[in-house]
Order: structure tokens, then C-alpha cells, then sequence
């Protein structure tokens, strides 16, 4: 009887405001939802900028990156002939008409100077494939047919399947290639997805590298970031504003700065070894190896992201109320049964914000495991950066950073179905 009530309530106040009339005749209910409209416009207008911000400079440049890991047009483009007999021969070996259509395509690729650009795509695929093309175009003119013999005297790899099967692999803009190359896959001659040769296979045991460096660095500086943030969180105020200032103090440096102090630091001859063999702790002929090594980044990496576990333990330590362990202490519990049954469940919030914080921070760092780690000390980021810089491969870093990303979300997502992203507070 009541919902009967309210809904004809509901219903009067709706037919009264239907015969209700602003000062210029319009309906007033009309009038209402013109008002809304005007105003969710402007608010749309006022987030508008952010919005457009947010998208140029973070949805478009990850997406253009996605993009780029499976398309490179540098062959299809500048190879059209030839691109065109492998989508109309797609399981033909390579015949009369192969050849005349790649000394046709290399004679273009010679007037219009991009035979350089076509044999770095190859060579992508097939190491050491880029002289062939630069030496064949430059000669393309002279050929006359037939043009298989032709071109295979010019050099016999013209004749390698598998030298085809790159091509036909990158005669498609849209390929595949370079995310099997980050997982250390590859084509056979039949175009079958096979392990690439034991002495090729880097990235996958990056990956795990970095997903390990990460996980033993989150967890390092967990452990030293608890007890710090629960005496910054159970001191006076005063004291711990004072002493907060030294945990935001890295911030105000240059993370250049930092990384190259521990190169000081960790050297052999360097403070901290120095010290050790002052000390009579280590033999002055056998001093510890902690730079270019795994020890090294490490070291360096728990110093830089320590002040990120600290200040999210901090900010949901600091409201929690001692009475809490008080009264449990009261009623008989001892100090570890306190602190792990009443305490530490009233921080996991800020645990898993920080640890989320700090390992997502780790798996992307390259500046530090490139100055302090050396060759064994590198992470996956280092090689993304080497193609980007070095060998200006931008698909395959584009895919190492894709894997890289899909990694992240989906420890991520793992992380909210077990223990909820809801849980976690940065203050």
C-alpha cells in the first residue's frame, strides 16, 4: 500500500510540474531537463581539455606503439611486384617470375634510393640480409634474363629458402614477426612457428629477469619500509615531519644523480668497499664485486624506490590508534599475536598500494640497471630502449613494450581478483 502511495506521489508531483510554466511560457519539466543539459555541457566543457590532454599524450602514443609492433610497410611498400607474386604464389617456391619481379622491384628501389630501408626490414627477420639488397640494387640494371641465374650469380644466398621465406614473411605490412621474435620464435622455411637457436634466445629470460629483479626489489623495500613508516606513524607529529623530510629528500634530487652516487659507492675502489677493507671485513686482494652486476642494481633500485613503499604504509599507518593493540594486550594477547592479528590487518591497504607502486615502477626502469648493472645486471626496458636508440628497430620495441604491458595488466588484474583493488589506499 505505501509503494502504491509513493509511486502516485511520485506520478502528482511529475503531472504538476507538466502544468507548471516558467515566466516565458515554456513547460517547467521542459525547462528542468534543458537546465541539465546545459549543465552537464558545461562540465563536459571544463574536463574537456584534461580529456583531449590525456588523449594525445597517453591513449595515442600507446596505441600508435601497439600499432607499430605488427605493422612495418618498409618492404610492401617499396616491393610491390614482387609483393604482389607472393600473395598470388602463397606456398610456390620462388620461380622465373620471383626473380623478374625482384629485379624489377630492385631497379625502382635503386632510382628512389630505398633498397637500404627495404634490406633492414629483411635483416629483421634474417641477420646479415641487408648487403644483399644494397649490392643487388646497385647491379639490378645490368641483369638480363633469365634472372634467376642472373641474380644468383650475383650472390648464391639468393637462392636461400630462407631467405624467401623472410621476404614472403615481410612482403605483408601487417606481420606477426616481431612478437615472435620477443618471445625468441620464429619462421622455419615452411613457415612453421619454431624456437629460435639456444645462443638467440635473450628475451624471454629478460622477461623473467625483470619480473624477478622486481618481485626481490618490492619485497626488499617492504621489509625496510614497514618498520620506518610505523615510527614515523607512532612518533609526535613534530618528529615526524621532521623525520619525513629526510624520506622526500631523494625526490629533490636527479635520478641521474642518485644512480651515479652508488657507482661511487659501490665500486671496488669505491666508499663502501673502502670501509669494509678499513674495517678488516674484506681482504684489500679480494674486494666485493657490486657494480655491473646484479648486486649492484638491486641495491641502487631499492634505494630509489623506497620513498614509494614508505609514504603509502605511512598514510594508512598514521590514523590507525594504538588503543587497538592496547586492548589486545589486555586481553591476554602477546605482542606478535597483536601485531599480526590486530595490527598488520589494518595496514594491508597501504601494502598493496605500495607494493603494486614499486613493482610496476621496477618492472619499467632502464636507466639505472643500464648505468649500475651491466650486461647481467639488464632488464627487459634496457633492450626496448636499444632498439629504440640503437638499432632504431621501433617494431620490435614496440612489441617487447606490448608484452611488457599485457604482462602488467594481467598481474594486475590477478592482483584485484585475489585480493581487490578496492583494498588498496594511498591515503
Amino acid at each position: 500500500m505505501a509503494d502504491v502511495s509513493a509511486n502516485l506521489g511520485v506520478a502528482n508531483v511529475t503531472a504538476s510540474q507538466s502544468r507548471l510554466f516558467t515566466t516565458d511560457g515554456r513547460s517547467l519539466k521542459t525547462a528542468l531537463a534543458a537546465a541539465q543539459v546545459r549543465a552537464k555541457r558545461r562540465a563536459l566543457l571544463l574536463v574537456l581539455p584534461l580529456l583531449l590532454f590525456l588523449v594525445i599524450s597517453f591513449v595515442m602514443p600507446i596505441a600508435q606503439m601497439l600499432l607499430r609492433s605488427v605493422h612495418n610497410d618498409a618492404f610492401s611498400a617499396n616491393m610491390p611486384v614482387l609483393s604482389a607474386w607472393f600473395n598470388e604464389n602463397p606456398n610456390s617456391a620462388p620461380d622465373e617470375a620471383a626473380y623478374a619481379a625482384l629485379v624489377s622491384d630492385l631497379r625502382h628501389a635503386r632510382a628512389d634510393k630505398t633498397a637500404g630501408l627495404i634490406g633492414t626490414r629483411v635483416n629483421y627477420d634474417l641477420a646479415g640480409s641487408r648487403s644483399l639488397f644494397t649490392a643487388a640494387a646497385r647491379k639490378a640494371e645490368g641483369l638480363k634474363p633469365p634472372y634467376r641465374e642472373a641474380v644468383i650469380d650475383l650472390s648464391a644466398d639468393w637462392g636461400d629458402s630462407a631467405l624467401w621465406q623472410a621476404m614472403r614473411s615481410a612482403s605483408s605490412a601487417y606481420t606477426t614477426s616481431f612478437f615472435l621474435a620477443a618471445l625468441d620464435l620464429t619462421r622455419d622455411t615452411n613457415g612453421k612457428v619454431v624456437r629460435v637457436e639456444e645462443g638467440r634466445r635473450i628475451y624471454v629470460s629478460h622477461f623473467v629477469k625483470t619480473f624477478t629483479f622486481s618481485a626481490v626489489i618490492t619485497a626488499i623495500c617492504l621489509l625496510l619500509a614497514y618498520p620506518v613508516a610505523h615510527m614515523l606513524a607512532t612518533l609526535p607529529l613534530g618528529k615526524s615531519n621532521l623525520l619525513m623530510i629526510l624520506v622526500l629528500l631523494p625526490f629533490w634530487t636527479s635520478l641521474l644523480v642518485r644512480t651515479t652516487s652508488w657507482m661511487v659507492l659501490l665500486q671496488e675502489q669505491g666508499v663502501v668497499n673502502n670501509a669494509l677493507v678499513a674495517s678488516g671485513v674484506v681482504d684489500p686482494t679480494n674486494r666485493l664485486a657490486m657494480m655491473y652486476n646484479q648486486t649492484g642494481t638491486v641495491i641502487a633500485m631499492v634505494h630509489i624506490l623506497l620513498p614509494f613503499m614508505i609514504l603509502p604504509l605511512y598514510a594508512v599507518m598514521r590514523p590507525i590508534k594504538p588503543h587497538y593493540t592496547r586492548a589486545a594486550r589486555s586481553l591476554g594477547a602477546s605482542s606478535w599475536t597483536a601485531f599480526r592479528q590486530v595490527y598488520l590487518p589494518q595496514t594491508l591497504p597501504g601494502i598493496g598500494a605500495g607494493t603494486l607502486l614499486v613493482f610496476i615502477l621496477a618492472v619499467g626502469y632502464y636507466i639505472t640497471p643500464a648505468l649500475v648493472g651491466g650486461a647481467s645486471g639488464q632488464m627487459i626496458s634496457n633492450f626496448i630502449a636499444y632498439h629504440m636508440q640503437g638499432s632504431l628497430n621501433w617494431s620490435m620495441a614496440a612489441a617487447l613494450a606490448a608484452i611488457l604491458l599485457a604482462a602488467v595488466l594481467l598481474l594486475y588484474w590477478l592482483y584485484d581478483r585475489l585480493i581487490g583493488i578496492d583494498n588498496i589506499k594511498l591515503g
